[in-house]
This record gives C-alpha cells, structure tokens and sequence, in this order.
C-alpha cells in the first residue's frame, strides 16, 4: 500500500512558477514509476509528466513539454513537478500517482495509487 500526499499548489499569475511535490509512504518508494496528471471539472484526467522508477527517464505532455520538469528523490520517497511559464489553461487540480509496472505511463488507468490532488490557478 502507498499513500500519496501532494503539496505546493497555489495561485500564481501568468508566466510564474510554481514547484508541486508528492511524498510517498512506504519503503519500496524507487520500484514505483510516477506520474503527474490534471483535471479540470467536467473534463478526464489529463497526463501530464512521468518518471521511471530510478529516476533515468522521463516523459512529457506536449502540451507542458520544456515549460514542466519531473523529477524525484527516492531517498525522500518524493517526486515533484517544477512548472515554469505558466498559462492559464495550465489551472486545474494536479494528481499524482504511483504505478508498480512498466509501460503505459500516459494512461491514468494503469497507475495503482492516488493522491488527493492539489489545485493550480493561473490568472491572466
């Protein structure tokens, strides 16, 4: 069982940063991929950004593609998701989610474990 708790969302204008972390129960935080996804109301979940378990892969929505970079700490059993140049339709609820597999990381139905979420609001 992982429990995933997601921190550091926020209001912030267009063209800012903001930094989102995940931390992670549980010892075997590294054999999990991870992934960021978001969600506006009304609308499916959206992928966002993955990382494999070490660390050494990554991969992108284009839509978020050199603007968004994942990365993670497994000493801390943390991942995060520095978004630079931010938009507008950047505003949504982040999620993200642990997946004890290979493959697929643009799918929300493969990852096993979920956060909460954490809200993202980007004004013009």
């Amino acid at each position: 069982q992982v429990q995933l708790v997601e921190s550091g969302g926020g209001l912030v204008q267009a063209g800012g940063s903001l930094r989102l972390s995940c931390a992670a129960s549980g010892r075997t935080f590294s054999s999990y991929a991870m992934g960021w996804f978001r969600q506006a109301p009304g609308k499916e979940r959206e992928f966002v950004a993955a990382i494999s378990g070490s660390g050494g892969t990554t991969y992108y929505a284009d839509s978020v593609k050199g603007r968004f970079t994942i990365s993670r700490d497994n000493a801390k059993s943390t991942v995060y998701l520095q978004m630079n140049t931010l938009k507008p339709e950047d505003t949504n609820v982040y999620y993200c989610a642990a997946r004890n597999g290979y493959g697929g990381y643009e799918l929300a139905r493969v990852y096993d474990y979920w956060g909460q979420g954490t809200q993202v609001t980007v004004s013009t």
